[in-house]
C-alpha cells in the first residue's frame, strides 16, 4: 500500500489530536510536522515520534507531502490554507476557515478552481448518534421540526487567572465563545436538521472584563496556578458567555447558548429537537445515548449500537454496542471520509464531510450574530 503522507502544522491542544486520529486509519502517514521554528519543530517531532520536521516554507516545498492539516491559531488559518492550496497540496483547517468572510469566501473559491479536496474540521458531526439524528430526519421520523434548543458549556476559562491565545481579538476574531464552541452547535444544528437559520437576536456577557495574563508559558486545559508576580492585567473584549434566539426557514425558532465560564462543564454540547412527531436529545458528554421522547407511548432510550441505527449511520461506528466511542473518534471518523476522496485525487462533488463551504457558512452565521450583539436586533442572514 503507498501511504498518503501528511504534514501538521501546529501542536497546540489540537494538532496532536490531528495526529493522534490520523494515526489510526491504516492508509496514512504522518509524515512530518511544522512549528513556527525549525528548532521547535524539531522538539515537537521528536516528542510526538514523527520524523521529519520544518518550517511551514520548507514543508510546503515537500513534494511527498500531499496533505495538509491546518492546526494553527485562527489567524493562521487563511494564509496557511490558502498557501497549501497554492502548493498543490489537499487542505484540512481548523475552524473557523478565516478571520473574516472575505477572506472565508476566497479560500472557497480557489479551493473549488483547484479541485483539491478541502474540509474544515467540524468533527462533531461525527458522533454516530448525530448522524443517526439527522438519518432519522431524513426518513421522516422526527416530522416538522417544531424548535431546537442547544447548548455548548465549558470551564476552561472560569477563573480571571484562565488565559489563552483565543482571549486576543488580533489573534482569534472579534468573537470568542461563539466562533470558538457556537460554531460547532451551529453547525450539527444546520447538519442534524436541515434548517437554514435566517435570522438571529444575540446578547453577549463578558464575565470576565480583565483578565491576568501569565508571563510565563501555561498550556491551554493545564489548570497550573502561577504566582502573583507572574500575571499582567489585561482587558477582555470578546465574549465569555452568549445567549442568541434563532429563525429558521420553516417559520420556526430555536435557541442556543454557549458558555466557557459554567463551572463543573468541561466539554458539554446538549441538543434537544422537537418535531411533529418525536423529540430528540443528545449531550457530548454521555455520547453513546440518545433520548427519543414521544407523546402517547414510552419514551426511548437508543443506545449507539451498529446493529441498532440505521445503515447508513453504521460506517461511523468502529466497535460493537457497549464498547463506547468518544471525541477522539470523532476525527477518526471524519479523517475517513476525507481520506477516501484524497485517495481519488479530488473533491467529490457531494461531499459527505464538512468542505470549506461549510466553514464559510458557519464564519457568516458567527458574523450575523456578532452584528446582532452590537445592535441589541435581530440581524437577517
Amino acid at each position: 500500500m503507498n501511504k498518503i503522507k501528511v504534514g501538521v502544522v501546529g501542536t497546540g491542544f489540537i494538532g496532536p489530536a490531528h495526529i493522534e486520529a490520523l494515526r489510526r486509519l491504516p492508509q496514512v502517514e504522518v509524515a512530518a510536522l511544522c512549528e513556527v521554528t525549525a528548532e521547535l519543530a524539531k522538539e515537537k517531532a521528536d516528542a510526538l515520534g514523527i520524523a521529519r520536521s520544518y518550517t511551514f516554507e520548507e514543508l510546503l516545498k515537500q513534494d511527498d507531502i500531499q496533505a495538509i492539516h491546518i492546526c494553527t491559531p485562527n489567524f493562521l488559518h487563511y494564509s496557511q490554507s490558502k498557501a497549501a492550496l497554492l502548493a498543490g497540496k489537499h487542505v484540512i483547517c481548523e475552524k473557523p476557515l478565516a478571520k473574516d468572510l472575505s477572506e472565508a469566501e476566497e479560500l472557497v473559491e480557489l479551493a473549488a478552481k483547484t479541485g483539491l479536496v478541502n474540509a474544515v474540521h467540524f468533527n462533531l458531526r461525527y458522533y454516530p448518534l448525530a448522524r443517526q439524528m439527522k438519518s432519522m430526519r431524513e426518513k421522516g421520523e422526527l416530522g416538522e421540526i417544531y424548535s431546537f434548543i442547544g447548548s455548548y458549556l465549558q470551564d476552561w476559562l472560569f477563573y480571571e487567572t484562565d488565559y489563552n491565545w483565543r482571549l486576543e481579538p488580533d489573534k482569534s476574531g472579534d468573537s470568542r465563545a461563539i466562533a470558538d464552541i457556537g460554531s460547532h452547535l451551529m453547525d450539527i444544528l444546520e447538519y442534524i436538521t436541515g434548517l437554514k437559520t435566517v435570522a438571529v437576536m444575540a446578547d453577549f456577557n463578558t464575565v470576565h472584563k480583565t483578565r491576568k495574563k501569565p508571563l510565563k508559558a501555561v498550556e491551554t486545559y493545564s489548570g497550573k496556578m502561577l504566582q502573583p508576580e507572574d500575571y499582567a492585567d489585561v482587558p477582555i473584549t470578546t465574549e465569555d458567555h452568549a445567549n442568541v434566539l434563532l429563525r429558521f426557514d420553516n417559520g420556526n425558532k430555536g435557541v442556543i447558548t454557549v458558555s466557557q465560564v459554567s463551572a463543573g462543564r468541561k466539554n458539554r454540547m446538549s441538543l434537544e429537537i422537537s418535531g411533529s412527531k418525536k423529540t430528540f436529545n443528545w449531550c457530548s458528554e454521555s455520547p453513546n445515548e440518545m433520548w427519543i421522547g414521544n407523546r402517547d407511548k414510552a419514551n426511548e432510550i437508543l443506545l449507539r449500537d451498529p446493529s441498532l441505527v440505521n445503515e447508513d449511520v453504521r460506517s461511523t461506528i468502529t466497535f460493537p454496542g457497549g464498547h463506547n466511542e468518544g471525541f477522539p473518534d470523532t476525527s477518526k471518523q471524519m479523517f475517513k471520509e476525507v481520506y477516501a476522496a484524497i485517495a481519488q485525487g479530488k473533491q467529490p462533488e457531494n461531499p459527505t464531510f464538512p468542505t470549506f463551504a461549510d466553514g464559510y457558512r458557519e464564519l457568516l452565521i458567527c458574523e450575523k450574530i456578532l452584528e446582532s450583539n452590537k445592535a441589541q436586533a435581530w440581524v437577517t442572514i
